[in-house]
């Protein structure tokens, strides 16, 4: 059975890209400083995946290239929304291998990344990219506020459906 935090990862993952429906190449690449531009936010949460649900739970690293170019502190760049709509997909794919069978014993345990413990959990990083996640929807869809969209997604989608509460 899938875990509730996986479920709620998921409906998380489709309500970013929900807040990115109808956005352009152009619109992506917008920067209004401090923030980062839209395109960067999907490449970055792209990197956190791969880090936490890839690298460290599974030894993989598919794309070495987002650890340098979105890790956070990264230096700002402005990527294709279109690359990083793949690269995104293709890493949440290979997130979701794991994901897909981890159990609530897995996320009590402490990662452990190259020989090493660290002082993280499974399941904590599990939540921090779950509130990552709403950050930059919360931020993209500012951005494109300010690039004069309207009928934008308003508040929370349909988690009453895709992903009510679930005990464990």
């Amino acid at each position: 059975m899938l875990h509730p935090l996986v479920a709620q990862l998921r409906f998380t993952r489709s309500e970013f890209q929900r807040a990115l429906v109808g956005l352009t190449e152009d619109e992506a690449a917008q920067r209004f400083m401090p923030m980062n531009c839209i395109s960067w936010n999907v490449g970055h949460l792209a990197w956190q995946e791969q880090r936490y649900f890839v690298y460290f739970a599974q030894g993989k690293l598919p794309q070495p290239q987002l650890n340098e170019l979105f890790a956070y502190g990264a230096p700002a760049n402005i990527p294709s929304l279109q690359g990083m709509g793949v690269a995104w997909t293709a890493i949440t794919r290979a997130a979701d291998v794991w994901l897909a069978m981890v159990t609530a014993e897995k996320l009590q345990e402490h990662v452990v990344v190259d020989g090493q413990s660290t002082p993280y959990l499974f399941g904590s990083l599990l939540q921090r990219v779950i509130y990552h996640y709403w950050y930059h929807t919360g931020e993209n869809l500012a951005i494109r506020q300010m690039l004069g969209h309207v009928d934008l997604p308003e508040f929370v989608g349909d988690i009453d459906g895709e992903a009510p509460y679930q005990a464990q």
